[in-house]
Parts: C-alpha cells; structure tokens; sequence
C-alpha cells in the first residue's frame, strides 16, 4: 500500500506499508538512502489507532464553522462539507478554472473542474503555520 504525505518542509513524501510475515513494514522515501521500520500487526494496528484518534481530534479543533471559499483558493487538505468526507488532493488554476482533485474517505480519486470564482463550502480548513 502506498500513500504520499507532506515532511516539515512541505514537500510530499511517499510512504509504502508493507504486510510481512509477522511483520509490517513502513518505507519513507524522503531521503535517498530512505528510512524504514518494521512492527508486528498488533503495533501496526496501535499506530494506526492513534493516528486515526490523533486525526479525529485535529479535525475537531480546526473549525467550529463550516467556512466558504472560492475553489482556486483551495488547498491540500480542505475537507468539503456534506454527508460523505471528500479532500483536496490537489488544485490546478489556469485562469477562470480550477481543477480540484478530490480523493474519498475509501481512497478514490477523482478530479472537477469549477468555475476559479465558483463557492465551495469546507466542513473545514487546514491551518496553516506561518
């Protein structure tokens, strides 16, 4: 399984998790000589626990208010508001569009075009540092 996330630095960083035997391997590719670790399916399930809780808890604090913004304004991370939890992988402008690509709680992605000036309403927003 392979997913990206983003190092101190703002820069994406894959990471490939790997089921062994008795063993689960964690690759971070942010270097070139890489950076592994590896932990039995009881840890992988404990960490996997706390980054789900340490999320939920994050996303709690982040807005009380739902927050609405133009859709070339949007960010990595942005949670649109509705039934189903959909994020902003990425966002292209080029102009009067922006080309969001959105990706589901269950790892789908997709992209949409929408008018740059278009108003997307966000359960909530990322806070940035700075």
């Amino acid at each position: 399984m392979s997913i990206e996330i983003d190092d101190a630095q703002g820069r994406r960083v894959p990471v490939e998790v790997t089921p062994g035997a008795l063993q689960v391997g964690i690759q971070f590719a942010a270097r070139s000589e890489g950076l592994s670790w590896s932990c039995t399916p009881v840890a992988a399930r404990e960490l996997a626990a706390a980054l789900l809780r340490a999320a939920e808890q994050a996303e709690r604090v982040s807005s009380a208010e739902p927050v609405t913004v133009k859709a070339h304004e949007l960010r990595r991370g942005d949670v649109r508001d509705g039934e189903r939890v959909m994020t902003v992988d990425s966002v292209r402008n080029d102009g009067s569009t922006a080309h969001v690509t959105w990706k589901s709680g269950a790892g789908r992605s997709w992209t949409q075009a929408y008018g740059a000036d278009a108003e997307i309403t966000l359960r909530y927003r990322l806070r940035t540092e700075g």
